[in-house]
C-alpha cells in the first residue's frame, strides 16, 4: 500500500495532462474526477471508474460516489495526500489532491492539470475531504 507521500508524488507526475472532460489517460487528458481514478488506479487501489457525467456534475451523486469508494475525513483533518471536494457555486462538482505546496487538480479554467498554493479562496470552497482506504500516513 502506499503511503500519502507516494499519493502527491504520483499526482504531481499528471501536473501539465490537458484538461478533457472524463479524460483518464495522463498526458493525453483528464479532469478532476479522472486524477483522482487515475492515481487510485496507478496505486492499484480500486478498479472504480465512473464516467456518466456532464461537464457540470451532479453535486449530489458526486458525493454519494466519492462517501462510497473513499474514506470520509473532517476537513481540518485533510493533509497532503488526501482528496478536498470542492464547490464553485451551489453544489460540490471538483477534487482535487492536497500537496505539500498547496493542491493538485485538473482544472478547466487553465486547460491542464496543475499545482498550486492553497489560498483563502480555495480554502472556502472546500465542503469535504476524503482519503484513499488503506492508505497510510506519510
Amino acid at each position: 500500500m502506499p503511503n500519502k507521500l507516494e499519493i502527491v508524488q504520483e499526482a504531481k507526475t499528471w501536473i501539465g495532462t490537458p484538461f478533457k472532460h472524463q479524460g483518464r489517460v495522463k498526458g493525453l487528458g483528464i479532469d478532476c474526477v479522472g486524477l483522482i481514478i487515475g492515481v487510485a488506479h496507478y496505486f492499484k487501489l480500486t478498479e472504480f471508474d465512473y464516467t456518466n457525467y456532464s461537464h457540470t456534475p451532479d453535486g449530489f451523486l458526486m458525493r454519494q460516489l466519492l462517501d462510497q469508494h473513499l474514506r470520509s475525513i473532517p476537513i481540518e483533518a485533510a493533509k497532503s495526500g488526501d482528496i478536498v471536494l470542492m464547490r464553485f457555486e451551489a453544489q460540490p462538482q471538483h477534487v482535487g489532491i492536497l500537496s505539500d505546496y498547496g493542491i493538485i487538480h485538473a482544472y478547466r479554467q487553465v486547460r491542464r492539470c496543475v499545482e498550486h498554493r492553497l489560498d483563502h479562496l480555495w480554502q472556502s470552497r472546500m465542503v469535504g475531504a476524503y482519503a484513499y482506504p488503506g492508505v497510510q500516513d506519510s
